[in-house]
């Protein structure tokens, strides 16, 4: 295995770091569920998009799903996480990590009776914004607007493929 091929060709660096200070409150959330976007794809210019999510007890995730263009990549911070990986159920607790490439089914689900924290990474990134901050909205709506909705931005949930 080797390093990709530069990307930066200049001498002595640049400063182009970005640092950005913890938000007093999560960007969006809904159904016990908080997100903050520690990292988003404009920030990365499109490398990466980064987010910490915060479940309350017994909150529901995502179902069965999967994504074409981008790989998901959860990191458990605190409490128990419940993570389907394609074949079946498994509980992640602090430190542990899954990765999903695209096309990989996967769900997620808090189903203890304590808080969970987890980091949720995109690759490359993609605009997910919109999708967490309107995803209840959607879900009230008629099936197939939330299906074209899901499709907009690269979420195939498997429960929707034969409608």
């Amino acid at each position: 295995m080797s390093y990709p091929e530069p990307r930066y060709l200049g001498e002595r660096g640049q400063v182009s770091a970005l640092f950005r200070p913890a938000p007093p409150q999560p960007d969006t959330g809904s159904g016990g569920t908080n997100i903050s976007y520690v990292a988003k794809q404009e920030s990365t210019k499109g490398e990466f998009g980064l987010y910490k999510i915060d479940m309350e007890p017994t909150a529901m995730g995502a179902t069965e799903h999967f994504h074409r263009t981008i790989s998901e990549s959860f990191y458990v911070l605190s409490g128990e996480l419940r993570l389907y990986n394609g074949e079946r159920w498994v509980t992640g607790g602090e430190g542990d990590f899954l990765y999903v490439p695209p096309g990989g089914l996967h769900a997620f689900q808090n189903d203890s009776d304590g808080p969970v924290s987890f980091l949720l990474l995109f690759t490359p990134g993609a605009p997910r914004e919109e999708y967490f901050e309107k995803l209840a909205e959607y879900s009230q709506r008629r099936r197939e607007e939330l299906k074209a909705f899901r499709i907009r931005h690269d979420q195939y949930n498997t429960d929707m493929l034969d409608d």
